[in-house]
């Protein structure tokens, strides 16, 4: 019997969140949809190529820090 009430509690949750989707959000137009998922994926792109390029630098630099104190 708990179960069944669980369940119930959980179907009936992800019905009015469908339902609250369905009326009361204010989707963006296709077109907006598609120039911000070029920016999104843009900035993403650059922010991945800094990161890389400072991974690099740090890396760079550890090496030649671990090396002055080899020698």
């Amino acid at each position: 019997m708990q179960k069944q009430y669980i369940m119930t509690k959980v179907v009936n949750y992800i019905t009015e969140a469908f339902e609250e989707l369905k009326s009361n959000v204010t989707w963006p137009e296709w077109a907006e949809v598609q120039k911000l998922t070029i920016i999104v994926a843009l900035f993403s792109i650059l922010f991945a190529l800094a990161t890389w390029g400072v991974d690099s630098v740090f890396a760079k630099a550890l090496g030649f820090f671990f090396n002055w104190l080899k020698a």
